[in-house]
């Protein structure tokens, strides 16, 4: 907010407004194509898969559960053709049993192959039961373990990075990871053992029929290969092309008071139409390829059955092969097609899901945190003596934003800084809560170096009021507690001081009243009254106010300064701040100047007009 330059500042962080600068649909670059770009993660990196297994071995007792479950469940299916068989050749065609013995034959039979239809069923019931919960236990540590990385990286992460790309990491990258360990491995692990399965009975039933069936399998593998890298790439652009429209929808809702304002409506929609053409083309070419592979896999199981009743046919009527054989290689040869429909469909799935756990590991693998001392300490009393000695500070090297900056605050003082925008004021403040260290140069607490002490500790003594509130969807209770804690009458007083007494009396439930997203809308100057209310109920030791009364409307204005009074009382204070009154309170006035001290000022000094 104060127009210094930032790490990955290149100017395109908003491009609503350089695509209301810069319109021109014909030829500007999409800048949201790469919004859902591809990692390198492929099937055969063993070092993914071997990171993949170590969320996969808490679980490895419910893993092999359902790898059991899995072979009882391709024993099941295979085993049905098998039935089908001893039906025809052993009591159905049986011309020297009589009738009551060949119905009780078929009728045992019915009777096991319902019986094995209903152990396949309930294995699979439990197997999908069991998966779901393994996926679920895995992908929740995964997705606990990111989180609380990303939430412990350092500010200068967040500053190049998009907000939706790291919502997708958390949300979509890790669903894929949970389909893939749900239902696409157990899904080839299935198929693989029910293919080896088969060629195996196929082979046992009639070799030299199975080793002519054996012909059609290179083509088959051929046309599953294709369509597996055609398929993939059908997938990579579909969802490219709609993490584009989503992207762009995002941002023009976001900002259509912008377009309406610049009357842009002609050309977003003409922008919009080009995302959505290059997205229903992308759909069609995924519809070719399938419109393509299935029919081949129909004309492949066709071709085999050809093959099945004329050698069988001829074998039958030579004496040297059943009826129920015959029948049991057709059910066998359309069992042994839908495996590699299977196989190949799931293979983008695959693909997509080592392509998400690269982008993870490699989100996991950021090291960007605020270095620590190995002895970091805690002061057991905080008097609130801040010195600065000497400091420079750049965002991007040979880029300095702070120069040879200087200065001290006595305990329970207060210090204003000011300066046109971008002249370092709030890095000065970034530079006190350690979101950076300084280049060169140190910054003191009760003389104590700051890298010396507890980040986490330092930053619990330092109260934070900023000009852009941050609500939380819940109560004005939740707002002001956050994750703290207190009583009653601590958050009755904390309230009563930050001036908030007569708004609450105004809300319907007072301080259980929903505010934020679909609760009720606060002012500028209230929310302002809000975080000051936070501050006071943590009463920290210093007190940054960053522009904090800019936006104030003139109905609070006077709660306002009322609340400022009260949250600078007794406190180490930095005020960066506009407005005279709050300037006045200063005990020590500081002019910045491109990140230089250009002016001081003392308490009693005569105020620049």
């Amino acid at each position: 907010t104060t127009g210094e330059r930032r790490p990955g500042a290149t100017g395109q962080e908003f491009p609503l407004l350089d695509f209301l600068k810069t319109q021109s649909t014909r030829t500007m670059h999409n800048p949201y194509d790469s919004m859902d770009d591809e990692a390198a993660g492929h099937l055969g990196d063993l070092s993914l898969w071997k990171r993949l297994l170590g969320f996969v071995r808490p679980q490895r007792n419910r893993v092999a559960g359902a790898v059991l479950l899995s072979l009882i469940i391709t024993a099941t299916g295979l085993l049905l053709p098998y039935l089908i068989q001893l039906a025809l050749d052993g009591y159905i065609l049986k011309e020297d049993l009589d009738s009551p013995a060949r119905m009780q034959g078929v009728a045992r039979l019915s009777l096991v192959f319902v019986v094995v239809v209903l152990v396949g069923f309930t294995a699979n019931f439990f197997q999908v039961t069991v998966l779901e919960r393994a996926g679920q236990e895995m992908m929740h540590s995964l997705r606990r373990l990111l989180f609380t990385h990303v939430l412990n990286l350092n500010v200068s992460f967040f500053h190049g990075q998009r907000v939706g790309r790291l919502t997708t990491r958390l949300t979509n990258d890790i669903q894929n990871l949970h389909e893939m360990f749900t239902s696409v491995i157990v899904t080839l692990f299935n198929e693989g053992v029910r293919l080896v399965g088969i060629i195996a009975i196929l082979l046992r039933l009639n070799w030299r029929l199975a080793l002519l069936l054996s012909l059609i399998l290179p083509v088959m593998l051929w046309i599953t290969a294709w369509f597996g890298r055609l398929s993939r790439q059908a997938f990579r652009e579909i969802r490219k092309h709609l993490a584009s429209i989503n992207a762009f929808i995002q941002e023009m809702v976001t900002g259509i008071s912008v377009l309406q304002l610049f009357q842009r409506e002609e050309d977003t929609h003409r922008r919009f139409v080009g995302l959505n053409e290059e997205y229903y083309g992308s759909a069609l070419f995924q519809i070719r390829v399938f419109g393509v592979f299935v029919p081949l896999i129909e004309v492949m199981n066709s071709l085999s059955l050809v093959l099945i009743i004329g050698y069988g046919g001829m074998e039958i009527l030579g004496g040297r092969m059943t009826i129920g054989v015959l029948a049991a290689f057709i059910a066998y040869m359309r069992l042994f097609f839908q495996p590699l429909r299977e196989l190949s469909q799931k293979y983008s799935v695959v693909q997509s899901a080592m392509a998400s756990a690269e982008r993870i590991f490699q989100l996991l693998d950021t090291r960007d945190f605020q270095p620590a001392s190995s002895d970091a300490v805690r002061l057991e009393k905080v008097r609130g003596i801040i010195e600065f000695k000497d400091v420079v500070f750049e965002y991007e090297p040979g880029r300095p934003v702070i120069h040879r900056v200087s200065f001290r605050i006595e305990p329970g003082k207060t210090l204003a800084v000011v300066g046109a925008t971008g002249s370092g004021k709030t890095t000065l403040i970034h530079l006190l809560e350690r979101f950076y260290d300084p280049i060169e140069g140190r910054i003191e607490l009760d003389g104590t170096d700051l890298r010396r002490l507890d980040v986490t500790w330092l930053r619990g003594q330092i109260g934070l009021v900023m000009q852009d509130v941050f609500i939380i969807p819940g109560s004005v209770r939740e707002n002001i507690l956050l994750d703290g804690d207190a009583s009653e009458e601590e958050i009755e007083r904390a309230v009563d001081l930050a001036q908030l007494g007569p708004l609450m009396k105004r809300l319907p439930h007072g301080l259980d009243t929903c505010i934020g997203e679909g609760g009720t809308d606060l002012s500028a100057g209230q929310r302002q009254l809000l975080s000051f209310a936070r501050v006071l109920l943590r009463n920290p030791r210093i007190l940054v106010l960053d522009e904090a009364t800019a936006s104030v409307d003139p109905e609070t204005e006077m709660f306002v300064e009322q609340a400022v009074r009260a949250v600078l009382m007794g406190r180490t204070n930095i005020v960066i701040a506009h407005r005279l009154s709050t300037i006045q309170r200063a005990d020590q006035i500081l002019v910045m100047d491109r990140g230089r001290i250009v002016e001081r000022r003392e308490w009693g000094a005569n105020l620049p007009p």
